[in-house]
């Protein structure tokens, strides 16, 4: 299946959150995009960058976030985990890594534990570098306002509340991909 068809079966309806959805993934889409065309010299999966930017939230009808029209029932943090769930179910393991993987910079075993987060003990952190490239994609796009880009600045801000080592895994990425 395509991701648009992914996309239409788990969000039938054209409402606001579907188009939300569409709205922040083809954001995404486009930044991961953009990176594969200035760096070809990290040989970027451009087809796979497309389509796991388009699902990597797929999750997010399932979790309980009313300020961007999600009515599910689990905590907003575990939306990666889900849409993992969503994409296993599709047979896409590559796409799943990256739903379960994009969270902040990654979540560790030791973030999970410190923190008390209501996830599996595991470690989230992005491998490829298609991987790293989405994740570092979506830092710039916040659905909460979906109207503007953030700069790098502002994304560090908002990475900082996390710690410092969010900040730097951000910074050694743009100043790879940026």
């Amino acid at each position: 299946m395509t991701a648009e068809e992914i996309i239409r079966q788990y969000y039938p309806a054209d409402n606001e959150l579907r188009r939300l959805l569409l709205h922040h993934s083809r954001q995404v889409a486009g930044k991961a995009l953009a990176v594969a065309d200035r760096h070809p010299e990290l040989h970027l999966d451009r087809e796979f960058l497309h389509r796991a930017a388009m699902l990597h939230d797929i999750g997010i009808f399932m979790t309980d976030a009313p300020g961007i029209h999600c009515h599910g029932k689990a905590p907003y943090l575990l939306h990666g985990r889900l849409g993992a769930e969503i994409m296993r179910s599709q047979g896409d393991e590559a796409v799943a890594r990256v739903c379960e993987r994009h969270t902040g910079t990654g979540l560790t075993a030791e973030n999970i534990a410190e923190q008390r987060l209501p996830l599996p003990p595991g470690d989230y952190c992005p491998q490829t570098l298609e991987e790293q490239v989405i994740c570092y994609a979506d830092k710039f796009f916040s659905k909460s306002h979906p109207e503007c880009e953030r700069t790098v600045e502002a994304t560090v801000r908002s990475l900082k509340k996390f710690g410092n080592d969010g900040v730097s895994i951000f910074l050694n990425w743009h100043k790879r991909f940026g």
